[in-house]
């Protein structure tokens, strides 16, 4: 019940979206269970995809393949008005309906038994610290904490607590003012910046989407922890990769093994030769970019994002045991690809997208008009990221978690004031637009 109070504090209608798909996919999996002829199963399996893939693409992308529609049918002489609906796009519903299409297919596969009670499932869909921008939760991952007694220690709530503000140093800290610093204004008019101005505010968006991000990930996780339950890890240092298959395996962790396993895999993954396995890839990453939004560019960054992996394939088993001077180039490399990714993925139209390109290759690169806070931002940020995780998370944790109480207090209250003189207009973390 508080996670539909969260979620209808916003748009109470949008309630019963979650909850219908929460009844169809409950009674699906059940049935599924109960049912042992095959053909009938996969047809209780087609009803839920339909069901849910049907919701989410009437109110997310209805009007763009409208649109759509509308220009292929101009190019055969055709003039018809496109239909448009006025929607308001639900937040979070490309989350929840892939976790609960997860159980379904996980059901229907006999990877696991359908949950017999529906509020157990009903908390399993609806857990309101990840609902609305993830990480994306399975089935067999969260359902055996809700049949176990729930066990709240002041070691859980400490880490829970810790995490909470890690979060809020990367999205308040970082990602908001690198936003008011450099990006917003850089891709609102990119023609009237130099070259360098532009790479760095490239590489401003590669850390705000990933503090952004990552941040609420962090925070999602640590209000589970807090609440006795433990939600799967998102992000593992990505821009650490060395190439854009290792990317994959560090960045989103939930969404891309979600469409490694339910749809690559359904697709033939690498079973059937080199070039099925290439195809399989771009068709997986096509569909992931049309995931987080109906817009062309979502749709070409996915499709160069299918590129890269196809291309990098052969080379797999040779980035995967580089070490030493060779790693680091791979590093560099992998980075700058995902960097141009990360242009597709922020440009508004494509007009913007060429206007950053001409203005790359004017070779500008006078002294940006950049303060020296965005700068000594950038760095602190980029530390953060490369540093080890157990120099980082777990050391500082331990120490700072050791410190008797009111010194933590102390340390929280600070931040929170800190906080506080640094909300920008409370911008909304940029994964609730998907």
């Amino acid at each position: 019940m508080a996670s539909y109070v969260f979620y209808g504090a916003w748009y109470w209608e949008y309630s019963f979206l979650i909850l219908s798909s929460t009844l169809v996919d409950y009674f699906v999996g059940i049935r599924m269970a109960d049912e042992a002829r095959k053909g009938h199963r996969k047809m209780l399996l087609a009803f839920s995809l339909i069901f849910n893939l049907g919701l989410l693409s009437i109110f997310k992308y209805f009007n763009f393949f409208s649109e759509v529609g509308v220009d292929a049918l101009s190019v055969f002489g055709f003039q018809v008005d496109a239909i448009r609906h006025e929607f308001l796009l639900p937040v979070g519903i490309s989350f929840y309906t892939f976790q609960t299409l997860s159980y379904t297919i996980d059901v229907y596969r006999g990877n696991i038994k359908p949950e017999r009670s529906f509020l157990k499932f009903a908390v399993f869909v609806s857990f309101f610290p990840q609902l609305v921008a993830g990480p994306i939760v399975r089935a067999s991952d969260f359902l055996p904490q809700l049949h176990k007694k729930i066990k709240i220690d002041s070691a859980m709530v400490n880490a829970g607590l810790f995490l909470i503000f890690c979060g809020l140093v990367k999205k308040i800290l970082i990602a908001d003012s690198l936003a008011l610093l450099a990006i917003d204004d850089i891709f609102e008019n990119p023609e009237a910046f130099s070259s360098l101005d532009l790479l760095i505010a490239l590489y401003a968006y590669a850390l705000q989407i990933y503090c952004d991000f990552s941040g609420y990930s962090d925070i999602a996780i640590g209000v589970a922890l807090m609440l006795g339950f433990r939600l799967p890890i998102n992000f593992n240092r990505p821009y650490l990769a060395k190439d854009p298959s290792e990317f994959w395996t560090r960045w989103h962790i939930s969404l891309s093994t979600w469409l490694r396993d339910y749809l690559y895999i359904s697709l033939g993954g690498n079973r059937r030769g080199p070039l099925i396995t290439k195809r399989n890839l771009f068709i997986t990453m096509l569909l992931g970019g049309l995931w987080h939004g109906a817009s062309m560019n979502f749709i070409l960054w996915g499709a160069f994002h299918g590129l890269i992996l196809m291309l990098f394939l052969p080379f797999r088993s040779v980035t995967a045991n580089a070490t030493g001077i060779r790693s680091v180039l791979l590093i560099v490399l992998t980075f700058h690809l995902i960097l141009f990714g990360w242009l597709l993925f922020r440009v508004q139209d494509m007009q913007t997208f060429t206007e950053f390109v001409a203005g790359f290759l004017k070779f500008d690169f006078d002294w940006t008009v950049l303060s020296w806070y965005c700068y000594a931002l950038l760095i602190v940020a980029f530390v953060w990221h490369f540093i080890p995780q157990r120099v980082l998370r777990e050391r500082l944790r331990a120490f700072y978690l050791n410190l008797p109480v009111p010194f933590q207090a102390v340390g929280y209250s600070l931040l929170l004031v800190v906080f506080s003189g640094l909300s920008f207009d409370t911008p909304e973390f940029l994964y609730f637009q998907f």
